[in-house]
């Protein structure tokens, strides 16, 4: 039967040349030599509704599959798509915009904001019809020529998994794990949802949007196996850097307009941020005054400035949380000037006057804050590196190609589960708390504690002074972390990070924000490098 269905077509395969045809189950012509499947289909002869009428029988490719053995055949861009999907119902159950999934990318300037989202790469439906593989993600993903598309992979559980990895074109963008999460991210700023990058990435790694092993998530009829395991499994935690760059070339190469404005109001303000990790670092409230003039000084608090703008290449893209870290920080140096000496001087003269004065405001204890947020990071830092040892990156779901192997599978994987369960109560060791609901602060600090840990209501009374109409630090020195910026197109940085060259006041401040936000230190030591040459250029340009 099925010879006499193949055997008027005569073209060679594409493939390997040979004229050796047979049919799937689906009715599809694939190659008997090297298993290829073609788009054409068999012809079928009915006479069930008119006598002798000749009917063709067209795939209608992803709107009705039939789950066969070995799963259905799908494209690398329908697996990413499924991932932006479940990402983006991670973020709504974590409070964000339900617009997030329900509207489309609009490139109308005058268009609402809020109607902005990634609902057109983040979702998909078999009774939409045919799965529009080269509308929404053919621009971002290298799928390769049409015969590579005409033919099904032998060396993974996609379609085009094989020619995936190709080298792809210059100014093509290549769908990645990470880039999933820049997807995110534009729709966040898109949405001005009160989410940094930094938050968005925690997040990820506590395990509360999906990444780690997110194929695990796919339907059992999208087999991975070969190529597609490369694609999708991840190894490593998203960087911070490279989610950052991958966003702003996304948002360049998809031509998107200009995002809605960060106005003051906006928790992407800097003067806003700053509030938010003040109290997380458990600082005196009255250095906001200070963060807002520097903000001010620097002019890094103007809407023009703090926008997102993918047509301007030549403006610097703002990472908001970092920013307002290194903020606070050159307000810590104008204040305290952390080099090793005087804020340790400061403090124990706080430390005198707070013993004899118990009553009214205390001053700020440069020394009992530094031990007290020392002792917590360090037990906080714990946790977090206890928790990473114990992830598992292997996938936790069984993966099988076919029905006969499913059994096998969870047979050895129930025999595995058992052992790990037997040795675990042989060890003694405990079951792991189940995972708390995210916060945006990972520390805490209320002034109703009675332990007086808390530094909010602290005064700076001891390190500023009255002069004229207002107050001055009574530091009058300052030193920079660097004289001069490198080029940032040739070296890469502005700058470069080396702990043994700073004092440990600055060390451990810097170590506090990169705890806080998960990000390298260097990172944030540069862009305090920037602050400073903008908040002392007229002095830098003298000298």
């Amino acid at each position: 039967m099925e010879e006499e269905d193949t055997r008027d077509y005569s073209e060679p395969c594409v493939q390997c040349s040979v004229v050796n045809w047979g049919l799937t189950d689906e009715g599809r012509f694939y190659c008997k030599s090297c298993h290829n499947v073609i788009e054409r289909t068999k012809e079928v002869l009915t006479s069930d509704v008119v006598p002798n009428t000749k009917i063709q029988s067209i795939s209608r490719g992803f709107r009705k599959r039939k789950k066969i053995d070995k799963g259905w055949e799908w494209y690398v861009c329908e697996g990413f798509q499924y991932i932006l999907k479940k990402q983006a119902e991670a973020l709504q159950t974590l409070g964000v915009c339900p617009q997030m999934k329900i509207s489309d990318i609009s490139t109308d300037v005058d268009s609402e904001p809020e109607r902005i989202s990634i609902h057109g790469l983040s979702s998909f439906s078999e009774s939409d019809g045919d799965l529009q593989t080269e509308s929404s993600f053919g621009h971002v993903s290298s799928i390769g020529n049409a015969s590579a598309r005409e033919t099904t992979s032998i060396c993974s559980g996609s379609v085009d998994g094989g020619s995936y990895l190709l080298k792809r074109k210059k100014g093509n963008l290549r769908m990645s794990m990470p880039m999933t999460l820049s997807f995110c991210y534009i729709a966040l700023l898109w949405l001005r949802e009160p989410v940094t990058l930094s938050d968005l990435l925690r997040f990820v790694i506590d395990g509360h949007i999906p990444y780690l092993n997110a194929f695990q998530y796919f339907p059992e009829e999208m087999k991975l196996y070969g190529v597609d395991l490369k694609i999708f499994r991840v190894e490593s935690w998203p960087v911070y850097e490279d989610v950052h760059n991958k966003m702003s070339e996304l948002a360049a190469f998809l031509d998107l307009p200009c995002f809605p404005a960060i106005t003051d109001s906006c928790f992407l303000h800097p003067n806003i941020l700053c509030i938010k990790y003040l109290m997380e670092a458990n600082l005196p409230d009255e250095l906001h005054n200070w963060t807002c003039r520097v903000v001010k000084k620097i002019n890094v608090g103007e809407t023009d400035f703090l926008t997102l703008d993918p047509v301007n290449k030549s403006a610097r893209k703002v990472k908001y949380d970092v920013l307002a870290a290194a903020i606070i920080i050159v307000v810590l140096k104008l204040l305290f000037l952390l080099d090793d000496q005087y804020e340790w001087l400061n403090a124990n003269f706080a430390g005198k006057r707070n013993q004899k004065n118990k009553e009214g405001c205390l001053w700020f204890d440069f020394k009992k804050w530094y031990k007290i947020m020392k002792k917590s990071v360090d037990v906080e830092q714990k946790k977090l590196d206890e928790e990473r040892a114990r992830c598992l990156w292997k996938c936790e779901k069984p993966l099988f190609y076919s029905a006969k192997e499913k059994s096998v599978v969870l047979k050895k994987r129930q025999m595995v589960v058992n052992l790990q369960r037997q040795f675990g109560a042989l060890s003694g060791s405990m079951q792991v708390a189940e995972k708390q609901s995210p916060s945006s602060f990972q520390l805490n600090w209320t002034e109703e504690n009675t332990d007086g840990n808390c530094f909010h209501g602290h005064i700076l009374e001891g390190v500023l002074q009255e002069k004229g109409n207002s107050l001055t630090t009574m530091n009058t020195k300052y030193w920079l972390c660097t004289v001069k910026l490198c080029n940032e197109k040739i070296c890469g940085h502005l700058t470069h990070y080396k702990e043994s060259d700073f004092p440990q006041s600055y060390q451990f401040v810097l170590n506090l924000f990169s705890f806080l936000l998960r990000v390298p230190a260097s990172l944030i030591h540069e862009e305090v490098c920037l602050i400073e040459h903008k908040l002392f250029k007229t002095k830098l340009h003298r000298k």
